[in-house]
């Protein structure tokens, strides 16, 4: 083997190792119980740190025949890649409630919240699912947190994201409306922090007839823009957009 390709083999090798390294999986809180939601998430706005949340069911509560009802709280924290010691820690109990509106799922939200030139933010995301499917109602909600020192914070908390419910027979007849909401930065800002410009989307549906002789027509409004302002502790979610 030439000093060349062998240069080049080391070469592949490294970047391989390097790659590998990059993609490796971030690691998951330790999950105990049998309900609840692990899940992490490297921090692309600042490299080398991993985001993670870890809700469980409360022990305090009893899970049902029909699942896991009660109370679930909340840990988040910010580790260094490679490193299980949180920089930054959150905890809130009964952060959540499932019941008949099912605590389905959780996720991790790292778009660009960018709140001041030197602060982002990073949201956490709560899904819930109805359980009737003649009077649907299933709702996605976005927090969001920032890092101040060893601790994290809640700025923002509640907003619904997306929002499906109505109340039909199951095959055509009756009424349905789908909610779908983004959030952008705004050019603004309020007692330091840039206000979040909210646009909601609403689509409604009316379905009438049974089988083959079924009309379904579907109407989507304008976009609504709604701007959320920071009040020096929180953006403050008018009650109609909070979860």
């Amino acid at each position: 083997m030439t000093l060349k390709s062998g240069w080049m083999g080391f070469a592949t090798l490294c970047g391989l190792v390097m790659t590998t390294q990059a993609f490796a999986a971030c690691e998951k809180p330790p999950f105990y119980g049998d309900f609840g939601y692990s899940v992490c998430k490297d921090w692309p706005a600042y490299p080398g740190l991993t985001i993670t949340a870890l809700s469980q069911f409360e022990s305090s509560y009893s899970a049902s025949d029909s699942g896991p009802d009660g109370k679930y709280d909340l840990d988040l924290a910010v580790v260094s890649a490679g490193d299980s010691k949180p920089l930054a820690t959150y905890h809130k109990s009964d952060a959540f409630e499932s019941d008949a509106f099912v605590f389905e799922d959780l996720q991790l939200d790292t778009a660009r919240y960018t709140l001041t030139p030197e602060l982002r933010a990073f949201g956490v995301r709560a899904t819930f699912k109805g359980s009737s499917s003649v009077n649907p109602l299933n709702e996605t909600l976005l927090s969001l947190y920032v890092k101040e020192g060893n601790t994290l914070r809640p700025v923002m908390e509640g907003l619904i994201t997306y929002k499906y419910g109505g109340e039909w027979d199951g095959n055509c007849a009756g009424e349905r409306y789908e909610i779908t909401r983004t959030l952008e930065i705004g050019k603004t800002s309020s007692h330091g922090y840039a206000d979040l410009i909210v646009k909601t989307v609403l689509m409604e549906t009316v379905g009438k007839g049974k089988g083959e002789a079924c009309k379904s027509n579907s109407v989507t409004a304008k976009p609504v823009q709604t701007i959320l302002r920071y009040d020096g502790k929180n953006y403050v979610v008018p009650e109609a957009l909070k979860g």
